[in-house]
């Protein structure tokens, strides 16, 4: 066995891992990294076909990336924000704010006075995001009179992170059940997930869902109702979603429309809007109305989930793909109104008390803005509209398997649910690890990623060529048979 994967079982505890199973076998130890491709200490090669847990954009080892990080090392590479400023933290705020501003989505965004996120607080993961975001959100409706006892609603199948009060935002129990009694409680409304919708009345084919589904957006009237029934008392102090795809839920897509017309209703009570865009954000739901989405009109690049349906939050929260997947960092972009609201003089003790060792540091900044300057390159942007289509054409080859009962693709982002019918949408059961067992096969075939439950995701590097889409597909279309077979019913 390899030195390094004999220290890993010995010593090393791995995330939403089973470490039985784990220690079972020799760990897939990975030395090296190039572009879309991975190599291991055998030197075997990979296709990275979920960017590293959704966090490598550009690729691995890009020269750009790799210069920014060697530039920055040579004058510093950490101090404090607590009491100091620097230099690539101030132009990656001023970079960001300038993204999450688009005047063309002010103009349309549904919210009273087209809020501007102009205030930027950085942290270090997408939980940190989210629990800065719901610190801000609960004691900016304390301190303006709105609530006494500020409560959050967000959606059904809801992951926002691991920190306590994100996970108190999340509402999957395999997940959340054992720290209940740590957690507030928040209140949830089901998600628009059409595929497995109780409201949606059409026999299963074999297309996406949210393209033959039969509703009357009955997902939309029980959010109506939920908050008709919180007016009575408080309204909500904010209503916390994921846009256009829930990811650890099951990559759940929104039908075309929904978020606008969810935001409409919150909005209407004042409610304000908590945008989790770690998973979405930074072109990774592709174009306005690319070619991945059911209208299949080619649109524009676009950067934020949410400013594809003219939604303008209150709280924008980015993390993951912030760096490209080089180190950690996140950032929480709000409004002047919120930031407002902890100004005072020091004797009031109105700051916002919580910070991160490693704000705004040095090198993440750095290595965040080259990353930036790549995602806003017009090329960048046609080559992510390439390969969305690429996806796109090769994902259809998975509708001839009888395990494959949905696809469900937003720009840049895809997850293949397996069942055991999909004429009556039967799932697996979990103990079957059917999800777990198809990715090991795809794994023997070269290609790394990793299933959300029965789910497939397939979320390629930005760099990814046509010929390596075509083989991430192809290796998953083998496995499901090898795995699963002609499944009966």
């Amino acid at each position: 066995m390899n030195r390094f994967a004999r220290l890993d079982r010995q010593h090393v505890w791995h995330p939403f891992t089973q470490m039985r199973d784990w220690l079972r076998e020799e760990p897939l130890v990975i030395v090296a990294g190039r572009g879309a491709v991975l190599r291991d200490a055998h030197d075997r090669e990979y296709l990275d076909a979920n960017a590293s847990i959704w966090t490598n954009l550009h690729g691995h080892n890009h020269p750009r990336l790799n210069q920014a990080v060697r530039r920055q090392l040579g004058r510093i590479a950490h101090s404090s924000a607590l009491g100091l400023a620097n230099e690539p933290a101030s132009l990656l705020a001023g970079e960001l704010v300038r993204l999450a501003n688009p005047g063309r989505v002010l103009r349309a965004a549904v919210a009273p006075g087209n809020p501007r996120l102009p205030k930027v607080f950085f942290s270090d993961d997408g939980s940190t995001a989210m629990e800065v975001a719901l610190k801000l959100a609960y004691e900016f409706a304390r301190r303006t009179g709105r609530s006494r006892k500020p409560r959050f609603l967000s959606l059904g199948g809801a992951y926002h992170g691991d920190t306590v009060g994100a996970v108190s935002l999340g509402h999957v129990d395999l997940f959340h059940r054992a720290y209940r009694g740590l957690l507030f409680a928040s209140d949830a409304v089901p998600p628009p997930f059409c595929y497995r919708c109780r409201f949606n009345r059409a026999r299963p084919e074999r297309a996406d869902a949210r393209g033959y589904r039969m509703c009357r957006w009955e997902c939309l009237d029980q959010l109506e109702q939920r908050c008709a029934r919180r007016r009575r008392g408080e309204p909500y102090a904010g209503f916390v979603f994921e846009p256009r795809m829930q990811g650890a839920a099951g990559m759940i897509p929104q039908p075309d429309g929904w978020l606008r017309r969810a935001a409409e209703i919150v909005r209407a009570d004042g409610t304000l809007l908590l945008a989790d865009e770690v998973m979405t954000g930074f072109g990774r739901t592709g174009t306005d109305r690319g070619a991945g989405t059911v209208r299949g009109r080619p649109g524009r690049p676009s950067l934020f989930a949410c400013h594809q349906e003219g939604v303008q939050p209150d709280f924008l929260a980015l993390a993951k793909g912030l760096t490209g997947g080089y180190l950690p960092m996140a950032a929480t972009l709000t409004t002047q109104a919120v930031f407002d609201a902890f100004l005072g003089e020091y004797a009031e003790f109105k700051t916002f008390f919580h910070g991160h060792s490693f704000t705004g540091n040095q090198l993440g900044a750095a290595v965040a803005n080259a990353s930036l300057a790549l995602l806003t390159d017009p090329a960048g942007g046609r080559r992510r509209c390439r390969l969305e289509a690429d996806l796109t054409r090769e994902l259809v080859r998975l509708w001839e398997l009888p395990a494959v009962g949905d696809i469900r693709q937003v720009g840049l982002v895809a997850g293949v649910e397996l069942v055991r019918d999909w004429r009556t949408r039967r799932p697996f059961a979990l103990e079957e690890r059917a999800g777990m067992r198809v990715c090991q096969a795809m794994r023997d075939r070269g290609v790394l990623t990793r299933p959300i439950g029965n789910v497939i995701v397939i979320m390629p590097p930005y760099c990814t060529t046509a010929a390596q889409v075509q083989r991430m597909i192809a290796a998953l279309a083998d496995s499901i048979e090898e795995v699963l077979g002609p499944v009966p019913p």
